[in-house]
């Protein structure tokens, strides 16, 4: 598998994107490298696979996650033409994949997905979730985890560029810290944590007596580094073993055939 930078991959996304909207209601950015924004059309939606897309709207919690709003409006044409348009509208969407897989029907009854996993067949998954992960003034933090399922956080990943950073003073502010991390092995330079946004997922399931998984694309070895950065931060060896790297070419062969079919064509996943 031929290592990508997250540009390499967006402009492969891009191209696949661009062909895939030709058929379909959809808008175009500005740029280098044209993000895909597509629109709901006779309950369907270029996005989504049509059996993902029926079932998250029968669920309102799920179709609830489609509101997520999109930040990107400055670079298309004629924004004004759209009152709203959603993060899960653009083709390149990490939420979007995350849900077109976990959103199709009965693919979590599949025993090797699962076991991919480490969670129970059968369980319903939830996106958008708050863990309320404890800080040191006895408040919670309310940033969201882009998946929930079963006793498993997921943080899922595509063609963004890295982890968000952020100063040290905010990993500070969490309860358990220096409880789950060893600071010397987190390469902090310049009072910058590179990692923050993983090192933030990680501990929420520690706070929550769960485990945590990172999904992301197989080709992306910049990702891949962090993480093992990440995890050889982390101080507890029993902790360590519910943490977990699992990409999307690994989760590609355990989903159905029409399922695979569209990974491959949408987003070129092949099945590792």
């Amino acid at each position: 598998m031929q290592p990508l930078s997250s540009s390499s991959l967006r402009r492969d996304l891009s191209r696949r994107n661009v062909d895939r909207a030709l058929e379909r209601r959809h808008e175009l950015s500005y740029g280098s490298i044209p993000s895909v924004i597509y629109q709901e059309e006779d309950a369907a939606h270029g996005n989504f696979l049509d059996a993902s897309y029926r079932a998250i709207c029968a669920r309102p919690e799920w179709r609830r996650r489609l509101d997520k709003s999109y930040t990107g409006d400055r670079w298309i044409a004629r924004r004004w033409d759209r009152a709203e348009r959603s993060e899960l509208d653009c083709g390149n969407s990490s939420d979007a994949l995350l849900m077109n897989i976990f959103c199709y029907p009965r693919v979590l009854r599949s025993r090797d997905l699962c076991a991919a996993l480490g969670v129970d067949p059968g369980v319903i998954p939830e996106f958008g979730v708050r863990p309320h992960t404890p800080l040191l003034n006895e408040k919670t933090d309310q940033t969201e985890v882009d998946m929930r399922i079963g006793d498993l956080l997921v943080e899922a990943k595509l063609t963004e560029t890295g982890f968000r950073p952020a100063p040290k003073r905010l990993l500070l502010r969490y309860r358990d810290f220096e409880e789950v991390f060893d600071p010397a092995e987190l390469r902090i330079a310049d009072d910058l944590v590179p990692q923050y946004q993983l090192l933030r997922g990680i501990l929420a399931a520690y706070s929550a007596k769960v485990s945590f998984a990172l999904l992301c694309d197989g080709r992306r070895a910049d990702l891949q580094e962090s993480w093992f950065r990440a995890l050889q931060a982390v101080r507890s060896y029993s902790f360590r073993s519910r943490l977990k790297l699992v990409t999307w070419q690994e989760i590609a062969t355990c989903v159905p055939a029409r399922l695979k079919s569209f990974l491959k064509e949408k987003y070129g996943i092949i099945p590792a």
